[in-house]
Formats: C-alpha cells, sequence, structure tokens
C-alpha cells in the first residue's frame, strides 16, 4: 500500500534518489577512539536508511516491518479475520503488520526474547521446538488452526555464509514442523532465508505440502545480502512419508 512506502527523492526532488533520501543529505560518521570501522560503517548505514527512519515516521519498531508489508503488497495474503502466527516475533514489527490488516482475527506471536506487548496481539515468551508452548499458541488460537505462518527468525551472524545459509536452513525446517502443527489447510507459510545451495533441496521439500512455493526479495531487504523470502501458500498437509515417520517415531517412544 502507497502509505508505506517511502518517498523516492533525488536531490533536486525528482524521483531517482535512494527512497527518502536526498543524495546531498547522505550523513557520514566520523570514526570514533575505540570505535570499529565495521561499527561505524553500519551507523552510518543506519543514518542513511529510508526504512529506519519510515520506521521511526510511521511507528513500526524497526526496518524489518518493511518487509513484511512490501511482501504483502505483492501477494495479499493478509487480510481481515485471518488467524496468523509469527514466529520468532521480537521485536514485534511484524506483529504490528499482522495487527494492522487482520486485526478482525487472530495474532499470537512467540520469541525466546521477550517481547514488548503489541496493542491487537498476544505475545508468548517460549520456544517454539517445546510441545507445550505449542499447546500455549493453539490456546491463544482458541483450539482453531492458523491461517498463516510467519518467521522472519535468523541465527546470529558467523560471517561465515554457508554456516549461515545452513543455519537459517535449521530454523526454517523447525519453523516448518511447527507450522504442520497449526497450519489450515490453504494456509500460508511466510519464512526469511539466506539463499545458498540447500536452497533448492528445502523448495523441494516444501513444494509436496504446499500447491505454490516463491522466493520474494522486497525492497526492504538490502540488495548486498543474501536474504530472501519464501512464501508458500496451499497448504496441503505433511507429506506421506513424513507423516508414517512421525507414526513410527512415536511408537518407538
Amino acid at each position: 500500500m502507497a502509505e508505506y512506502k517511502p518517498k523516492r527523492t533525488g536531490s533536486s526532488g525528482r524521483s531517482g534518489g535512494p527512497p527518502g533520501q536526498s543524495r546531498d543529505l547522505a550523513v557520514r560518521v566520523k570514526s570514533a577512539r575505540g570505535r570499529k570501522n565495521s561499527s561505524t560503517r553500519w551507523l552510518q548505514r543506519q543514518l542513511n536508511d529510508p526504512y529506519v527512519a519510515a520506521a521511526k515516521r510511521d511507528g513500526y519498531r524497526g526496518r524489518a516491518a518493511y518487509k513484511l508489508l512490501e511482501i504483502n503488497d505483492k501477494l495479499k495474503f493478509l487480510n481481515p479475520g485471518k488467524r496468523v502466527v509469527d514466529l520468532g516475533c521480537a521485536p514485534g514489527g511484524w506483529l504490528q503488520v499482522a495487527v494492522r490488516y487482520c486485526g478482525e482475527g487472530k495474532v499470537v506471536g512467540i520469541d525466546l526474547l521477550p517481547t514488548e506487548p503489541v496493542a491487537g496481539a498476544q505475545v508468548i515468551e517460549g520456544d517454539v521446538r517445546e510441545p507445550g508452548d505449542l499447546d500455549r499458541v493453539r490456546d491463544l488460537l482458541d483450539g482453531a488452526q492458523a491461517d498463516i505462518v510467519l518467521s522472519d527468525m535468523a541465527a546470529s551472524s558467523t560471517g561465515h555464509k554457508t554456516t549461515d545459509h545452513l543455519r537459517i536452513i535449521a530454523l526454517i525446517e523447525i519453523s516448518l514442523d511447527f507450522a504442520h502443527e497449526v497450519l489450515a489447510p490453504g494456509g500460508w507459510f511466510v519464512v526469511k532465508i539466506l539463499q545458498g545451495g540447500a536452497q533448492g533441496e528445502l523448495q523441494k521439500q516444501l513444494a509436496q505440502c504446499f500447491d505454490k512455493v516463491r522466493v520474494i526479495k522486497p525492497p526492504a531487504s538490502r540488495s548486498d545480502s543474501s536474504e530472501a523470502y519464501i512464501a508458500a501458500n496451499g497448504y496441503r498437509g505433511r507429506p506421506v512419508e513424513a507423516t508414517a515417520d512421525a507414526a513410527d517415531d512415536a511408537s518407538e517412544s
């Protein structure tokens, strides 16, 4: 929707410059004694990031909110009355977006970290891998299934691309296991990925239980990052092999 998109203006006021940032107004940060160059670069990027400025202006808790806004602008899956579960919801920007579009439904978030309350959402401090916390999410959904499962989770960066890629693949698999437990037929699964070699196999896995699987890089994702999002819809349930394996595991326990 147009209201959340940062304006594109150049130094003359015409389109063509970075979103919301005049070329003549870029902030340069001097290196302070004791501050690493990487910290200086990060601070300079934050000060010149139009999405950071837009988040402050629009009342969102971080620039990540615009990633979900842009994905939804393309796919239109967040709608009034939908039941949404946000995995790894801290600091709450995605919850704010979900409430904005699905406020007549249910919005539930879960994170290991404390999350400041979000009006219109219910938040659990817990672990998506724990059966007890899964039950708490179900309780907040009033026993109903979710229409949408979101995850913007990412492990702390190691600086090694392959390692970071494999770690986020593991998080996606955890998120998918959770989705299998709560997602309604026809539902949506939207999750962050760092693109890499294991992505193809993951997409094949998702294609076994969803009608359509897309990879989207919203404009708010930095161009120099391998970050993208997988949006899968038309949930059909666990693949037959996975269901059989789960039954075998249950019988052995």
